[in-house]
């Protein structure tokens, strides 16, 4: 899979590894589209991954090859996960890295969902 500039699927990839239960994770959530676990270097007070279970290296990638039950059952996953953990009402960010510029770390598409505290502007303004 993969036609985005980040190569094909890496089944050594460290998320794959846990999927297959061949590298621990504390777990927040799982069910049949999805493994959320904590980050094992959080950047706010709540840090959790959400990784689809399939060999997607990427965002454009799922969006390109998963089936529409997919899809919709990954971003439902995601949706629990940011409930369970009790963020919805003082909010919360999503974000997805992908490639080299988006600073994408592992090629298996994961989501980084932050909250806890007020996580200030997405991005450092420039020229402000």
């Amino acid at each position: 899979m993969a036609v985005d500039g980040l190569g094909t699927y890496d089944d050594n990839n460290v998320f794959a590894k846990i999927l297959r239960g061949e590298i621990p994770c504390k777990k927040v959530y799982e069910d049949d589209w999805a493994l959320s676990f904590y980050d094992i270097n959080p950047q706010a007070p709540v840090h959790v991954l959400i990784i689809p279970k399939g060999r997607w290296v990427s965002l454009a990638d799922f969006a390109t090859s998963a089936s529409a039950e997919q899809i919709a059952g990954f971003w439902r996953a995601v949706g629990t996960v940011a409930h369970q953990l009790g963020l919805e009402q003082a909010g919360y960010r999503c974000l997805v890295n992908m490639g080299e510029n988006g600073g994408q770390e592992v090629a298996h598409l994961h989501v980084h969902l932050f909250g806890g505290a007020p996580l200030g502007p997405m991005l450092a303004r420039r020229g402000a």
